[in-house]
């Protein structure tokens, strides 16, 4: 398994594939901001908005691979801001289900971390569903709670759910 640091040209490439583990994880029950059963079509369109974003400096995707196939991967959303151009947000960690269990979510996470430090972003934040195996991994990773926001969003069983917001700091 490796991490590689995606362009807009080789995500194109890799398409169908980042397609099918967006369409696993939600499949899974996973909180990334989506709803099982997927709409036809809405792993392509939010994939071609991640492509779109990529071409700019501020957005970077990180995808695991094994043998070839996207197994997982992971974004960073840099702040633009001039009073926060020390952060980053880590977006839509995700791990195929068939490979899950490897620490493949770790790896990604790590050198999300070590490019977002490179790149002069030391504030590193991010949201997850609260008593989802992410808090763990998370917490695991040196990442803080700040805080829980209660009935932040809704299960595809209708149940509403808190958000937990963690942090990092890499220096």
């Amino acid at each position: 398994m490796r991490i590689e640091r995606l362009t807009a040209a080789s995500a194109t490439a890799r398409f169908s594939e980042l397609a099918d583990l967006l369409t696993d994880t939600v499949q899974n029950g996973d909180a990334i901001g989506f709803l099982a059963p997927l709409a036809p079509g809405e792993a392509e369109t939010f994939w071609r908005d991640v492509i779109e974003a990529i071409r700019s400096p501020y957005r970077i995707l990180l995808a695991a691979m094994d043998e070839d196939r996207v197994v997982g991967s992971v974004q960073l959303d840099y702040s633009q801001r001039t009073n926060g151009l020390h952060r980053a947000e880590v977006m839509k960690l995700m791990v195929h289900t068939s490979t899950r269990r490897r620490g493949i979510g770790r790896a990604l996470m790590e050198e999300a971390g070590r490019i977002a430090e490179a790149d002069g972003r030391w504030l590193l934040v991010l949201d997850t569903r609260e008593g989802d195996n992410g808090v763990r991994l998370y917490a695991s990773l040196g990442y803080i709670t700040a805080g829980i926001i209660p009935n932040y969003a809704k299960s595809s069983s209708g149940e509403m759910h808190a958000t937990v917001i963690m942090y990092k700091q890499l220096v």
